[in-house]
C-alpha cells in the first residue's frame, strides 16, 4: 500500500515547509517540496496542517472490568478521531493490570480493535496497594511500555524508592501520581475562593506538591528517572523546573484542561469539572503554561477518564473524579496555546508526539524519511463547537462541552494506513 500526501503544510521537528510526503507500507519513503510518484492513494492536504500522529502516554480504557465505562475498542476510536496514532492505558482496572497475562490481554485486545496502537502500562506495585513492588522485568517483557500506580500514589516512601530503583534497573518508566491523600481525602475540588462559596471541600496544592517534591528527591538521592503525572499547580512547576536545573532525572506532563481551564467550572456543580488533581486558578493555568513554553513540563497528556453517565449525574461529592479528553486534546491545545501565541506549531508537536514516544520507547512521534507513518493530518483554520453525544468515546462527561475550539482533525494514518477520516 503507498499513500502520497500532496501539498500540506509540514510539520518537521524544528520547521514547517510547505511539501509532499510518499509512504510505502508502513514507513514514509520520502519528504520533498514536490513528488510526482505513483500510488495506491492520493491524498490532497492543501490548506491542511500534516504532522506526527498524536502520542497519548496517560488514558484510562478500563478494560477490563469497567466496560461501561469504556472500553479498548471504543477508547482506540475515541483516539483516532483526535488524532491519535497511540496511546498507553493505566493500570487501575478490575483487575489491577499487574502481572504479565493481563499485560498481553491489554496488547492483544488493542491489536485486535486494529485502530490506533495500545500500549499497556503495569502497575508499580502489586494490586495497586503500595505496599509490594510488582515484578517489572517480567511486565516489560510482556508489553509494558511504563510502570504506575496512577489513580493512587505509592504513600510509603520506602516502596517509593524500592519503585525508582526497580524500574531504572529494568529501564522501564515509573510514572508518579503526586497526591498526599491525607490531606486530599474526602475533598472534591480546588481549595480557595470557589470552594469556600461552592460548599465543596477543597483540595490544598500542598497534596499534590508535597509529593512532587518527595520524588524529586528520591530521583535525585537513588539517580533514577521518575516522570510526574498531571502537573496542576503553580508551586509544582516551579519543584520541577528548579529540578531540572539542578540536573535531577525528572520529566513531567500536564494535561489540557490544566491549562485552558480553571475551577470557575465548578460553580454551576457541573461534574464533568470534577478531577482529579482539581481545575485550578488563574495564577497555576499561567503557570502551566510557561512550564510548557520553557520546557519544564514535557509532554501534553490527556488522562482520559470516562465515566458511565449515571456516575457522573449524582451529586458532586459523591460523583467520580475525571473528564475524557481523547476527541479534544488537540483542539484545546491548538486553541489555547498555539492560536494565541504561547508556542508554534513545531513546539506543540514535540509536546504530544515526539517527547511522549520518546519517553516510553515507542515508535513514530517525528516525521522524517524512514520513520514510521504515523500521520496526522489536520485543518488548522475550522472551528467547531464541543458536543460530546459525537464523540465515539463512551464517555459524555467532557469540561469543554459546549466550547468554540479551533483546529479539527480530519485524517489520521496508522502504519501507512489510513484508518480516520472526518
Amino acid at each position: 500500500m503507498s499513500i502520497l500526501i500532496k501539498n500540506g503544510f509540514v510539520v518537521l521537528p524544528d520547521k514547517m515547509v510547505k511539501a509532499d510526503i510518499h509512504i510505502e507500507g508502513s514507513r514514509i519513503k520520502r519528504i520533498a517540496p514536490h513528488i510526482d510518484a505513483d500510488a495506491d492513494e492520493v491524498i490532497d492536504a492543501a490548506g491542511l496542517a500534516v504532522m506526527a500522529g498524536l502520542v497519548d502516554m496517560h488514558c484510562h480504557l478500563r478494560e477490563p472490568g469497567q466496560e461501561h465505562k469504556e472500553d479498548i475498542e471504543s477508547g482506540a476510536a475515541a483516539a483516532l478521531r483526535g488524532g491519535y496514532t497511540s496511546v498507553a492505558c493505566m493500570p487501575n482496572t478490575l483487575p489491577v493490570v499487574d502481572n504479565a497475562a493481563l499485560v498481553r490481554y491489554v496488547a492483544a485486545r488493542g491489536a485486535e480493535a486494529g485502530l490506533c496502537k495500545v500500549y499497556p502500562i503495569a502497575a508499580a506495585t502489586k494490586g495497586q496497594k503500595g505496599a509490594e513492588i510488582t515484578e517489572m522485568g517480567f511486565l516489560k517483557a510482556a508489553g509494558a511500555v511504563a510502570v504506575s500506580d496512577d489513580g493512587r500514589p505509592i504513600e510509603n516512601s520506602s516502596v517509593m524508592r524500592n519503585a525508582l530503583n526497580y524500574a531504572k534497573t529494568q529501564g522501564v518508566l515509573l510514572i508518579s501520581h503526586p497526591e498526599d491523600v491525607s490531606l486530599s481525602a474526602g475533598c472534591a475540588v480546588n481549595e480557595g475562593y470557589n470552594s469556600t462559596i461552592s460548599g465543596l471541600k477543597g483540595i490544598s496544592r500542598a497534596a499534590e506538591e508535597i509529593m512532587i517534591a518527595r520524588d524529586i528527591i528520591l530521583a535525585k538521592t537513588y539517580d533514577a528517572p521518575v516522570h510526574i503525572a498531571h502537573v496542576s499547580t503553580e508551586g509544582g512547576v516551579e519543584l520541577i523546573r528548579q529540578a531540572k536545573r539542578r540536573g535531577v532525572r525528572v520529566t513531567a506532563e500536564t494535561c489540557p484542561h490544566y491549562f485552558a481551564a480553571t475551577d470557575d467550572e465548578i460553580l454551576n456543580y457541573n461534574t464533568s469539572a470534577k478531577i482529579n488533581p482539581p481545575l485550578r486558578e488563574d495564577s497555576d493555568v499561567e503557570a502551566v503554561i510557561r512550564g510548557l513554553a520553557d520546557g519544564t513540563l514535557d509532554v501534553i497528556a490527556t488522562d482520559h477518564a470516562p465515566h458511565h453517565v449515571e456516575e457522573k449525574t449524582q451529586e458532586f461529592d459523591l460523583a467520580p473524579f475525571g473528564t475524557v479528553g481523547l476527541e479534544t486534546a488537540f483542539s484545546v491545545a491548538y486553541t489555547y496555546l498555539v492560536d494565541c501565541g504561547d508556542i508554534e506549531l513545531t513546539k506543540l508537536s514535540k509536546l504530544m508526539s515526539a517527547t511522549p514516544a520518546s519517553l516510553l520507547g515507542i515508535g513514530g512521534g517525528v516525521l522524517a524519511e524512514g520513520a514510521l507513518a504515523d500521520i496526522m493530518i489536520a485543518d488548522l483554520n475550522e472551528s467547531y463547537v464541543v458536543d460530546s453525544r459525537k464523540f465515539k468515546s463512551k464517555g459524555r462527561n467532557s469540561v469543554f462541552e459546549g466550547w468554540h475550539l479551533k483546529g479539527k482533525v480530519v485524517c489520521v494514518i496508522v502504519d501507512g494506513e489510513v484508518k480516520e477520516r472526518s
